[in-house]
């Protein structure tokens, strides 16, 4: 006998009901409803129907092509293969130098690193030059020796001409801190050929005629007027043309001051500043100057102002004891210093503290010369110098 297999879509769809609860009709449901997708797919091909993209990916829907694309092109320019951070270079100072140059791989301490942070700080070259005016109105304040290691600090580690300018309405003591070159020359020969330098033609040897460069600390100084016989106070006109001239050969310019902030080279001076630096000893009647120095410039508002709230104030551990400071009068200076120090840091923009050091008292300033915390101190300063260009 033989056994009849029912047709199992048609089975199917007899069996079926829609949502009313009222059965299909077998004669009007497709078959290929029961057909894998690949087969529907092959089945419609050959027929000729148009086949969706669901279907034709069986039941999925595809990523579009070009989403895919500008995704990949958007992940390339965002990737770098490149390593940005560099090596950390071994420690050279203290026990832990000792070992690194004995094979082991020590790493620097946070001090070493945040000396390596002020180096690098001061080596950068800004685009355009930057003028420093260091001021006090007092005499004595450390003035001239704050020009003389800026300059150093700024030539040595960031190469490069660096000016130091002493902008004395008469006659000041830069030249005396430093080296002379071979000539006498000063900033009114300088200001008298200044159509030459200016002129095309000029090239920065023939500013060799008119400043003096310091062999060991890679700056020059233009010297203020030192004929005693002279009644000749530089004018603003005057400190124009010398500006003029030595912004086109220097990248930075560090400018020493007299002590009338109401002269007429002393206000042109600020005009043309970029960062102001006020150094003060400790002794109050210089923390005293400095004050009403801050003050003044902040009174006339503006540019000035700004400067003053900007403003870097070097505190040295200093007096006019000089070389005779014994160990009772330096730590009598470091207890002025620090209440020094303290009422200066809501006012301005940074503090930094030099140290007492005998080099810096007397004769030509040499950064070699100065004890290694003092060379430190004035790295430290410089730092905080360039972070306002």
């Amino acid at each position: 006998m033989t056994r009849q297999v029912p047709d199992f879509p048609a089975a199917a769809a007899a069996n079926r009901t829609n949502d009313a609860g009222e059965r299909s009709d077998p004669d009007t449901t497709s078959a290929d409803e029961f057909q894998p997708p690949s087969r529907r797919l092959r089945r419609q091909q050959n027929d000729g129907e148009p086949v969706s993209s669901r279907e034709a990916d069986g039941g999925q829907d595809p990523q579009p092509q070009e989403g895919v694309q500008a995704r990949r092109r958007r992940d390339l320019r965002e990737t770098s293969f490149l390593v940005t951070g560099s090596a950390k270079e071994p420690a050279t100072k203290g026990w832990r130098g000792v070992l690194a140059k004995m094979g082991l791989r020590v790493e620097p301490s946070k001090e070493e690193l945040a000396e390596r942070a002020d180096v690098q700080l001061v080596s950068q070259h800004w685009p355009g030059p930057r003028t420093v005016a260091v001021v006090n109105r007092k005499g004595g304040a450390n003035k001239t020796p704050t020009v003389v290691m800026l300059s150093a600090i700024l030539a040595r580690y960031g190469g490069g001409p660096v000016l130091a300018w002493d902008n004395n309405e008469s006659q000041g003591t830069l030249g005396w801190r430093t080296e002379q070159g071979p000539h006498a020359s000063s900033v009114l020969d300088l200001v008298d050929s200044s159509g030459k330098l200016l002129s095309p033609e000029s090239n920065a040897a023939d500013l060799a005629h008119y400043v003096h460069h310091q062999a060991a600390d890679k700056f020059d100084v233009l010297r203020s007027d030192e004929n005693e016989e002279g009644d000749h106070e530089v004018t603003a006109e005057e400190v124009d043309i010398a500006h003029r001239v030595a912004c086109k050969y220097y990248r930075l310019i560090v400018m020493d001051s007299g002590n009338t902030s109401r002269s007429a080279n002393w206000r042109r001076m600020i005009d043309h500043t970029n960062q102001l630096v006020v150094p003060v000893t400790a002794m109050e009647d210089r923390a005293e100057a400095a004050r009403l120095t801050l003050q003044t410039l902040a009174a006339r508002g503006d540019h000035e102002a700004e400067l003053a709230r900007n403003a870097v104030v070097i505190v040295s551990e200093s007096t006019d004891a000089g070389r005779g400071m014994t160990g009772e009068t330096r730590k009598r200076a470091k207890i002025e210093a620090d209440r020094i120090e303290t009422g200066f840091r809501e006012f301005v923009r940074e503090v930094v503290r030099i140290p007492y050091d005998p080099a810096l008292v007397n004769g030509p300033i040499r950064f070699n010369a100065l004890q290694p915390a003092t060379q430190r101190a004035w790295l430290r300063a410089a730092a905080a110098v360039a972070r306002g260009f």
